[in-house]
């Protein structure tokens, strides 16, 4: 078992090493991450720590954010007695856990949170080995799969629960997220609307359809659902309104709910960072109770407003899709009173190349629409 361990991790070298032809035909990382970290739950299992603890170091460097390759790490420093060790990796762990943007609350549930959900999976694939025709098993591990970026599998998965018993609404609502994390925005928006027909109340399938529309470019209909689902909520969810004013660039309505989100979640620099934003829009200074050490990206874009950072050095830790919105975004507030050009270039960047269930994309959009752009 463990020489066929080592080959596996030899491979995976030579998959991704510099002599490494062009047109091999390269697994996507997290795919082989995947294969790295199942073999070294097998391995752990048989009793070869050492072998195990390898193999989870060589999926945690292929897929930097796998926080439970790392965690798993931890675990076997523990049995090994290796305390000091193991508390390194599980606060490893942690920071990749908080680091890690999860989705934003007025979004649906099964969408909300985020990260690599692989034991999950192969814990699944484990019940459907016996529950073959049980829909709940695929549901779940469509879910998982959801959670972990990839869609394509959550979709079969969707799909094959539909078929075990058709007209559930909850997964035509949750295949819909499938099929616009693919971009496939057409199809989500028949596939949703069926569910907000038979649920006109129902405030996450309007959130779903609001995604929807928006990647269609079709923003009057997609700020109606936004509206909708605003309506709908209680002023007790006000982190969900306050996401829902940002998407909607009502920031007199934004600042208002985030002064009760950033009582309960002082913590969170985010809802900081937001605030700011819609005061800067609104006109009115930034208070020193808002600024932050920059030791998270989300404090980071709030030194840049606080003119504590330059455009250079948030384009330095921009390194996703993501977090390139998200400073686009803020360049563009902070640009728009002396250069609106300038931030309606940013802006369309956003809508150009983010993923519409951002907050950012329909924030974009709706500038751009004030502006006359």
């Amino acid at each position: 078992m463990s020489k066929l361990s080592e080959s596996l991790r030899v491979k995976w070298r030579e998959r991704s090493g510099p002599n490494r032809k062009a047109g091999d035909g390269k697994p996507k990382a997290d795919t082989e991450a995947d294969k790295l970290f199942l073999r070294a739950r097998v391995i752990a299992r048989s009793g070869d720590i050492d072998m195990a603890l390898r193999l989870y170091a060589d999926a945690a460097a292929l897929s930097p954010q796998f926080d439970a390759a790392v965690e798993a790490q931890g675990e076997l420093l523990d049995l090994a007695g290796r305390r000091e060790a193991a508390m390194a990796k599980y606060a490893e762990a942690r920071r990749i856990r908080a680091a890690m943007r999860q989705g934003a609350p007025d979004r649906p549930f099964a969408v909300r949170h985020r990260g690599n959900f692989r034991a999950e999976v192969s814990s699944y694939d484990t019940v459907l080995g016996s529950l073959k025709k049980n829909a709940l098993p695929y549901i779940a591990r469509g879910n998982a799969y959801l959670a972990g970026g990839k869609p394509a599998q959550a979709l079969l998965d969707y799909e094959h629960a539909l078929k075990l018993k058709p007209g559930l609404l909850d997964v035509q609502a949750i295949k819909a997220e499938a099929l616009l994390a693919m971009g496939k925005y057409d199809e989500a928006l028949t596939t949703i609307d069926a569910v907000v027909t038979a649920r006109p109340s129902d405030s996450e399938a309007l959130s779903t359809r609001s995604v929807a529309l928006m990647g269609l470019g079709r923003l009057d209909d997609a700020n109606a659902d936004l509206n909708r689902q605003l309506a709908l909520l209680p002023t007790s969810q006000a982190t969900a309104r306050a996401c829902i004013a940002l998407r909607l660039a009502a920031y007199e309505l934004a600042h208002a709910e985030l002064d009760s989100v950033i009582a309960k979640h002082p913590e969170d620099a985010y809802w900081r960072l937001y605030q700011a934003t819609a005061r800067l829009r609104l006109g009115q200074p930034l208070t020193a109770a808002q600024a932050a050490t920059p030791d998270s990206w989300p404090a980071l874009l709030l030194s840049f407003l606080f003119g504590r950072a330059s455009e250079e050095e948030v384009l330095a830790q921009a390194d996703s899709d993501g977090r390139r919105a998200e400073a686009w975004f803020q360049f563009g507030a902070h640009q728009v009173a002396h250069d609106p050009e300038s931030a309606k270039r940013r802006w369309r960047q956003i809508v150009d190349y983010a993923a519409p269930s951002m907050i950012e994309h329909a924030a974009a959009r709706n500038e751009l629409k004030r502006i006359g752009a």
